[in-house]
């Protein structure tokens, strides 16, 4: 009896040992912070983790034991804290080390939720993880060709799924059939502008001035605006709307008048200090918008889009991993 007794404690003893995979570590350790992170950026938890596990290898990596970095996420231009340089793609590539791995879970979600080659994946429902594994993959998040096949792979594997209702975590609500996510950023982006059907025109020596009746205005993150259409300059605008041409070159942070691009956005009045609510950053990609570029983009004010950059000068152009704020960041 007691023989029988020793030999299926071994082999409980034997399950237990197989359960405590540095895979399934890694899944206690971090599943409720990519929970979290779900819930504030709208990038399913399964996504969260599977990339996780598959680029620091369960945590085993030195870039997450050493340094927190849980997802590859390197220095670039405005990163202030500690380094660790590793051989990546080039030797000794400079990543970057977080205090706490909750903070490069954040720092990634940040990336996907504000670059615009990923902004298009915040449409799919986060239930949708075979479409965000190949939207990640489509969208150029990584260069291996089996890259979405690995990551549906693990998730499936490891039941990551269950995690993308939220309600696998201890202490989680399982009374709402639905996650409570954020909208996508394109949804807030869009919902930031609006044609205005009946604008009232400012006046001049008590002179009323009626719009075009073709001329379509807009509101964009507040702000009166219309978009060029063939021919026109900053002068023909400002003629047609009754204003002074340095005040149309004020409102548009531009020094001279100049021809316009078809489409490109003109402001009628002073943009704000900061861009629309749910859009706190622009994370520069492959493809980066100029500062005035995104300053004309969310309507803010180049000086208070640089006042929110400590460092930068209205000349310098984003380079790919660059985040640019779009308001005062405590």
């Amino acid at each position: 009896m007691k023989r029988c007794l020793l030999i299926i404690l071994a082999i409980l003893t034997g399950l237990s040992a197989l359960s405590d995979t540095p895979q399934n570590e890694y899944i206690k350790k971090y599943a409720s912070i990519a929970v979290s992170e779900m819930h504030r950026s709208g990038v399913p938890a399964s996504i969260t983790l599977a990339q996780g596990m598959l680029e620091s290898r369960y945590g085993l990596s030195s870039l997450a034991a050493d340094g927190n970095n849980h997802f590859g996420i390197k220095c670039h231009r405005n990163w202030k804290g500690k380094t660790m340089h590793v051989n990546d793609d080039a030797p000794n590539e400079c990543f970057r080390v977080y205090k706490t791995a909750e903070e490069s879970f954040r720092d990634h979600s940040d990336f996907l939720r504000y670059q615009d080659r990923y902004k298009g994946l915040f449409e799919l429902k986060p239930t949708d993880y075979k479409g965000w594994a190949k939207g990640l993959k489509k969208a150029g998040y990584a260069t291996d060709p089996k890259y979405a096949d690995k990551l549906i792979k693990i998730i499936e594997e490891y039941q990551l799924y269950k995690y993308d209702s939220g309600k696998a975590v201890a202490g989680a609500s399982s009374s709402s059939s639905s996650v409570a996510v954020p909208e996508s950023p394109l949804k807030i982006e869009k919902k930031a502008q609006v044609e205005v059907k009946n604008p009232v025109r400012r006046s001049q020596a008590a002179e009323t001035y009626s719009f075009r009746l073709d001329r379509k205005v807009y509101k964009k993150n507040g702000i009166l605006c219309v978009y060029a259409e063939h021919e026109d300059t900053f002068e023909s605008i400002a003629l047609e709307f009754n204003l002074f041409q340095k005040e149309i070159l004020r409102f548009n942070d531009v020094a001279s008048m100049r021809p316009l691009k078809i489409g490109e956005v003109v402001y009628l009045k002073a943009k704000k200090r900061q861009a629309p609510y749910g859009l706190p950053m622009y994370v520069a990609d492959d493809k980066p918008l100029s500062l005035w570029e995104i300053s004309q983009r969310f309507g803010i004010k180049m000086k208070f889009l640089l006042k929110w950059n400590p460092g930068l000068t209205a000349d310098y152009h984003p380079v790919e991993g660059d985040v640019i704020y779009l308001k005062k960041i405590k």
